[in-house]
């Protein structure tokens, strides 16, 4: 079969010699690749480049649509991109795929049993990054959550599920909080689970969710979720499971796929010959499933996990009673090649077939509804006076067909029939409503009236209702 190529970035602190590790080990394994090296990181970035890649560096990942890439160092200091997001974002990798296994009892952990696959949004949510400074008090971020968006990693999540053998699918959400964004990524996690009837699909609120996976996490298989929730909850699996530097991820776009540890460059133990490869070696596991070769995924996974059981490990892994031999980087790589062919005894033996990709991305078409504007969140940095205050000074903006219906602070109901005891902060939501449906250009006329009333408008959201109902919270 001809060779595959494929983009290795060696990155920064212990970043080329768990490369090393790594590639020497699959490719030892028979890993039929052709490798392109890129640099990014910390590098890049004290060149002036403040994403940490440079223009040509996306060239090979267009060319070859696979990134093996060890941690880099974001150099301390504001003005520095986050790599990670910028190459998510720029290739569209909707999907990051977290496989938190218990290696018990070769490595510690609470839960022996413990094999959570986490699926996360990759793309929107929080970390679409738009945030302001609004008042002297108060900071925003958006939260974006877009139904194509939400397809495409619940279907993901339905899909990788399948292709793994695979019996439940939980969704992990806040929509009895946040019914729009929340809400909708629910609403089309029902509308997809009955599409795969011989998978389990159920629903838990994030947060006696996350209890539960702390507690118990063999009641999970697949877990879906937004971004946010996903960050944090993968890197929470990992840890419970063994240990953050033992997983891998993928990052997974619909033309071109980035591999990787989930840990971070460690700088202080780079150049020592002692850091663990095998956070990154699993990624690149996930890696060669991706491109076709799930025989030599198997063939190398296998080979680690017998040497994982026979004691062989690395210092932050080691333990007494345990380990049978304490090995540095390039050591703990030989020891993998030497058992390639072997077979776990006490370990469940890895099996994998390619991937089904034929459904990666897929979305509905979109069902267009009536959209009628009907009034006009307008946002003020006002703190003169008492809730009272600011709706008398309102009230005189009214017009004939567009009026002051409700003040919130910091999301509370303060006007009319607030509370005294409520704190009010310098932001204030003063919902103004039309009639029987608006036009922008009274909006426009409000804004000019809210201005010459002497007040600091500093953010307007319109109101819609979509097919007759409201498309904003309460």
């Amino acid at each position: 079969m001809a060779n595959v190529p494929i983009t290795v970035a060696h990155g920064d602190g212990i970043g080329p010699e768990i490369m090393a590790a790594t590639l020497h080990i699959i490719q030892a394994a028979g890993a039929r690749i052709d490798i392109e090296t890129i640099e990014i990181g910390e590098k890049v970035y004290l060149s002036g480049n403040s994403a940490g890649i440079a223009p040509e560096a996306y060239e090979s990942l267009r060319r070859t649509k696979v990134f093996l890439k060890a941690p880099i160092t974001t150099p301390q200091g504001g003005g520095y991109k986050s790599l990670n997001v910028t190459i998510r974002k720029t290739f569209g990798q909707f999907a990051n795929i977290r496989p938190c296994v218990a290696y018990h009892p070769f490595v510690d952990t609470k839960h022996p049993g413990m094999d959570v696959v986490i699926v996360r949004e990759n793309e929107e949510d929080t970390y679409a990054g738009i945030e302001y400074r609004q008042t002297q008090q108060v900071e925003q971020c958006l939260k974006l959550i877009s139904r194509p968006g939400s397809e495409k990693i619940v279907r993901y999540a339905f899909e990788y599920a399948r292709n793994y053998n695979r019996k439940k699918v939980t969704c992990f959400i806040k929509d009895n909080i946040m019914k729009q964004t929340d809400g909708l990524f629910h609403r089309v996690f029902d509308e997809i689970a009955p599409e795969y009837p011989d998978i389990t699909a159920e629903h838990w609120i994030v947060d006696i969710g996350a209890a539960k996976l702390a507690d118990t996490p063999e009641a999970f298989d697949v877990i879906v979720m937004p971004n946010l929730y996903g960050d944090i909850l993968s890197d929470v699996a990992a840890q419970i499971a063994g240990s953050v530097g033992l997983a891998g991820s993928a990052n997974i776009g619909e033309n071109v796929a980035m591999f990787e540890a989930i840990h971070g460059s460690a700088p202080r133990r780079a150049g020592q010959n002692l850091a663990n490869p095998s956070g990154l070696f699993l990624g690149a596991i996930l890696m060669l499933v991706h491109i076709g070769q799930p025989d030599v995924a198997a063939i190398a996974h296998n080979a680690w996990m017998k040497t994982i059981e026979d004691g062989i490990h690395t210092y932050d892994i080691y333990a007494e009673g345990v380990s049978k031999e304490k090995v540095g980087t390039k050591e703990f790589a030989e020891a993998v090649v030497a058992r390639l062919g072997q077979k776990p005894e006490k370990l469940k033996p890895a099996e994998y077939k390619a991937a089904d990709l034929s459904k990666l991305g897929q979305t509905s078409t979109p069902v267009l509804q009536k959209k009628d504007l009907v009034g006009v969140d307008v946002y003020l940095d006002w703190s003169a006076g008492s809730a009272n205050d600011l709706a008398a000074i309102l009230e005189k903006t009214n017009g004939d067909e567009i009026k002051l219906a409700s003040l919130n602070n910091r999301g509370t109901k303060v006007w009319p029939d607030g509370s005294p005891e409520t704190f009010c902060s310098d932001h204030w939501r003063c919902r103004f409503l039309g009639n029987d449906g608006i036009h922008h250009r009274q909006i426009t006329n409000l804004l000019n009236r809210v201005s010459e009333a002497g007040l600091d408008f500093i953010k307007t959201e319109n109101l819609y209702n979509f097919d007759g109902k409201a498309g904003y919270s309460v």
